[in-house]
């Protein structure tokens, strides 16, 4: 190779500088630049290292969290269940028992217009009666002239009314 003619005083020269140039770097880069280097390295890996340790741990939160909200969501239903069954319940026996009232006030309204009516009823028999009586009187003097027994048209009139 005739660039590297060691019987050229200036080859054996770059050559000595090259291998001193070469040290020199070596021993820059080995005892300066490449602990800087692997100062860095370490750090960058303890933080990615605890970045991620925090972050599990935050999953860990995030995930206990949730399942703390999904237990209080579903705590908060039955407890809402239960204080619209609880309602619905308390409405069904209020329904029931105002049921229960109207009904009784009905049947006592009933059982009084019965009565009403029963006694209306009897009044207007006893004034038929009367009627009945007066008019079978009327009607027997009319046809035969003569005043009828009062007791035998009134018994007469109890017969016909009764069997109606």
């Amino acid at each position: 190779m005739p660039q590297l003619d060691f019987s050229n005083p200036l080859t054996i020269a770059q050559v000595v500088w090259m291998f001193i140039i070469f040290a020199a770097l070596y021993m820059a880069l080995r005892y300066w630049a490449l602990p800087k280097v692997g100062t860095v390295l370490e750090t960058r890996e303890m933080r990615i290292s605890s970045d991620l340790a925090s972050a599990r741990d935050a999953k860990q939160a995030a995930d206990h969290a949730a399942l703390e909200i999904a237990e209080r969501g579903r705590s908060a239903s039955a407890e809402a269940q239960l204080q619209i069954s609880q309602a619905s319940d308390g409405a069904k026996r209020e329904a029931a028992e105002r049921a229960r009232i109207d009904g009784e006030q009905l049947e006592r309204q009933l059982a009084e217009a019965e009565h009403r009516i029963s006694a209306a009823r009897q009044q207007a028999m006893g004034a038929l009666r009367q009627v009945a009586s007066e008019t079978a009187t009327a009607v027997v003097s009319r046809l035969t002239g003569q005043s009828p027994d009062p007791a035998r048209v009134d018994n007469a009139v109890g017969t016909v009314m009764g069997a109606r």
